[in-house]
């Protein structure tokens, strides 16, 4: 399988530079996720700005990344 080999040769390019490869569930709802208060609600496609009710506003992608990230 494709993925197998490059999720290997990834690993291992990190590895020689000292860092590491962490694997998170495909399903985990990072773009659904508040960043800052961790609730979850649902946000559609066109949405471009993630808006909690704890008062965050953020980029949709930049709170995914910072969800990414913490998991």
């Amino acid at each position: 399988n494709g993925w197998g080999m490059f999720t290997s040769f990834l690993k291992y390019k990190l590895n020689e530079q000292g860092k590491r490869l962490i694997k998170i569930d495909k399903w985990f709802p990072s773009t659904k996720t508040c960043s800052s208060c961790g609730s979850v609600r649902e946000i559609t496609l066109s949405e471009r700005t993630y808006q909690c009710t704890c008062g965050l506003t953020l980029d949709r992608d930049y709170n995914s990344a910072l969800n990414i990230k913490k998991e």
